[in-house]
């Protein structure tokens, strides 16, 4: 397993839509052991593959849940049906370092996708695991969450980062 290097604002590869896989086998799945790799030395909670300028649909997120970690590899992921009720969450992001803002999300969503073990599965997600697999699928389409804010709340954050850097 090897860390990778996170690609950060505003490297236009961030920008570039994923392509789907035909498959999770042992080439993805030493992708997404790479991206948990990188994903935990940079103290994140998801990564999505073009993060780290892979432009295939793989993401991988790490929750704690009641005090056990729980982790999801996902190949293909795709959001079948979302709430129309929505959330406020304060979002930060690896791409976009030292940075945070509120974004809506939507509080439900049903997602498909295929799993460590190439296995096609349906699972409903609410609360933050809705938003943290909205965030990163968001990714795949070359979508920050930055995009998601109001033109002034952008301008902001984008001032915050120059500064910053």
């Amino acid at each position: 397993m090897t860390v990778r290097t996170v690609l950060t604002y505003p490297d236009p590869r961030l920008k570039k839509k994923s392509l789907p896989i035909e498959c999770v086998d042992d080439e993805i799945r030493t992708l997404m052991d790479d991206m948990v790799e990188t994903m935990i030395a940079e103290d994140g909670v998801g990564l999505a593959a073009p993060q780290i300028g892979v432009h295939k649909r793989v993401i991988v997120v790490e929750i704690d849940i009641d005090g056990e970690k729980k982790l999801y590899h996902m190949g293909n992921p795709e959001i079948l049906w979302k709430d129309s009720e929505t959330a406020d969450w304060n979002e930060g992001c690896l791409s976009v370092p030292n940075t945070n803002a509120v974004v809506k999300r939507p509080k439900k969503i049903r997602l498909r996708y295929l799993d460590r073990d190439n296995i096609l599965k349906e699972e409903d997600f609410s609360d933050f695991l809705a938003c943290a697999f909205s965030h990163e699928i968001d990714h795949l389409d070359g979508i920050l969450y930055i995009d998601r804010l109001s033109p002034l709340k952008r301008q902001l954050t984008l001032n915050k980062i120059k500064k910053k850097n």
